[in-house]
């Protein structure tokens, strides 16, 4: 029996692979898209949902004031030659038209995440009040039985509960600001309303995952879920097709135009960890899709593809709980906490991004000190104050924290450093130098507090830094901090059409790569909330563009030589 045909093949179900099997459906093109697993969504369906796209009409309808030329300062300043100029223009010129796109065939809309700075806004061309915009909440009744295919979230909600990432500024800080109780009875009575008129409400990354997947229902674009690929058909130099493991059985599908690899990282493949990244490295830490395990860009490997930064991730310090990762993100922003390593010392400022905090992380390994795991230091009354991994402030801490050894509570720092096994005195004196900066202001050491980034998590109502606090009311908390991560940053090398590169920088036709199965477009850093979906809806949508370009070209030169041939006959 002949292989299924098709002119382009999408191999994974996230945002950038249902972006790219969308933009292939509208430009004419005949596509199938694959997934590895059960559900769509991927690793995007389990994140905030931000979009670092600068320029786009949401960051307009804000009248945000920016240029596309103060963004491309910003990213040139940022990653500098870990990924090329021109992929980097190429996003900044061409991510407002996606976005556009994405809104005319989707029932997604965007808005601002209202002063979310970028990652690194002291930077040339960084924006303090940030780039980033997030999907306005949706109800997902129009998805209808497919919805039960949504990637299930790393943590629990209850249904129908809606917090943006706009509300979880404001909820981070419990009753410290009017505002905070505020959004936290709008979020309630939303509930409510929803509940009361049997609405199934999403936001941030399951409602950019749900919106994706009706515009492809509304395009007509099938999904073959279960479909795992397990390499690529190459003839010619080309890749022509995809192999792929389906109940049970290996099948060949071929591809007329193109393959688009949207397939994620390789965050939960150990081998490729161990392979490629700095100990101690594992699978247990990553928040990123179970399936991204790596095949797509083991896949490109093989047809001899180059790939570049591998040892690097979208790293956030996490904290490894019994029912799974906890990403870090206002926990360590907020006053009153404060991370030390092994030697019971401060080592970095621990506000940073997440990514450049978990850079600092492993710098520790090359001192000869441990920073891994890191124990960030809080006291009571940073526990009766915020919101902490999900908890209200004041309540209690699960006793399954204390048993695998999350968390320690002591009601002195002297037992809380037995507890951890680090230097008594060496604890209490960096505790104490911290408390010294508390009532400056003044971070002298790493000089926490100085960003527009870390006071936006930061208590307004703490003066005069609101993201140093002194840690001074016991009992005192140390919770483990170890280096996880969103997905893996590594993959195969691209230019600025999506087009998989060769180690000689030569193409390797007919085939595409985008999202964390291509090597970042911001190298290794981050350039604010969002910047990794906002490069993947990109790249996902000019891939699919110069296939059908390519396509449009094939098709004219064919047609250019029958004319000739009828001519000359």
């Amino acid at each position: 029996m002949d292989p299924t045909v098709v002119d382009v093949i999408v191999v994974g179900a996230g945002g950038a692979g249902m972006t790219a099997a969308l933009a292939a459906s509208h430009q004419g093109l005949d596509t199938l898209l694959i997934e590895k697993s059960e559900y769509f969504g991927g690793s995007t369906a389990r994140s905030g949902g931000g979009v670092w796209i600068p320029g786009n009409y949401a960051l307009k309808a804000a009248r945000q004031q920016d240029t596309p030329e103060a963004a491309k300062t910003y990213l040139d300043a940022i990653v500098g030659e870990h990924a090329s100029k021109i992929r980097r223009d190429t996003f900044i010129d061409r991510g407002p038209e996606v976005m556009d796109f994405v809104r005319d065939h989707t029932p997604l809309r965007f808005a601002w995440v209202t002063d979310y700075s970028d990652y690194l806004p002291e930077s040339p061309g960084g924006r303090p009040a940030g780039r980033s915009v997030e999907p306005v909440p949706l109800d997902a009744r129009f998805l209808g039985a497919e919805l039960d295919r949504l990637h299930p979230p790393y943590s629990k909600a209850p249904a129908n509960l809606i917090v943006t990432q706009a509300n979880y500024r404001w909820l981070s800080l419990g009753m410290r600001t009017f505002k905070g109780p505020r959004v936290a009875l709008g979020v309630a009575l939303k509930r409510i309303i929803a509940i009361l008129r049997k609405r199934k409400m999403y936001a941030m990354g399951n409602a950019l995952a749900i919106g994706l997947r009706k515009g492809l229902m509304d395009a007509g674009v099938p999904v073959r879920y279960g479909a795992e690929l397990t390499g690529l058909l190459i003839e010619d130099g080309r890749v022509t097709g995809v192999k792929v493991q389906h109940d049970g059985s290996e099948e060949v599908i071929r591809a007329r135009r193109g393959v688009i690899l949207g397939s994620g990282g390789f965050e939960h493949n150990l081998e490729m960890r161990k392979k490629y990244q700095q100990a101690p490295i594992g699978t247990d830490w990553t928040t990123g899709a179970p399936s991204n395990t790596g095949g797509g860009i083991e896949a490109g490997i093989a047809a001899g593809a180059d790939i570049a930064l591998m040892d690097d991730a979208w790293w956030g310090p996490t904290i490894p709980l019994a029912r799974g990762p906890w990403f870090a993100l206002a926990e360590r922003n907020l006053p009153g906490s404060m991370i030390v390593n092994s030697a019971g010392k401060r080592f970095m400022n621990e506000a940073l991004p997440y990514v450049e905090a978990v850079h600092e992380i492993y710098q520790g390994e090359a001192t000869g000190v441990s920073h891994v795991p890191a124990w960030m230091i809080v006291d009571q009354r940073y526990r009766n104050r915020y919101l902490f991994v999900g908890l209200g402030p004041r309540q209690p801490i699960p006793g399954k924290w204390y048993q695998n050894g999350a968390v320690h509570k002591a009601d002195s720092l002297a037992a809380l450093a037995a507890e951890i096994d680090v230097p008594a005195d060496a604890l209490a004196a960096s505790v104490a130098r911290f408390n010294s900066f508390a009532a400056t202001g003044v971070d002298e050491d790493f000089h926490r507090g100085e960003s527009a980034y870390d006071r936006y998590y930061g208590d307004p109502t703490v003066k005069p830094n609101p993201s140093v606090g002194a840690v001074d009311h016991g009992p005192f908390y140390a919770v483990k901090i170890v280096p996880g991560d969103l997905g893996t940053k590594g993959g195969l090398l691209t230019d600025e059409h999506a087009r998989v590169i060769r180690p000689d920088g030569s193409v390797i036709e007919g085939l595409y790569a985008a999202g964390n199965a291509s090597a970042a477009v911001m190298g290794r850093t981050y350039a604010g909330p969002g910047a990794t979906i906002g490069p993947a809806l990109v790249f996902g949508y000019l891939a699919a563009e110069h296939i059908a370009a390519s396509a449009s070209s094939d098709s004219g030169r064919s047609s250019a030589v029958q004319t000739h041939q009828q001519e000359s006959a």
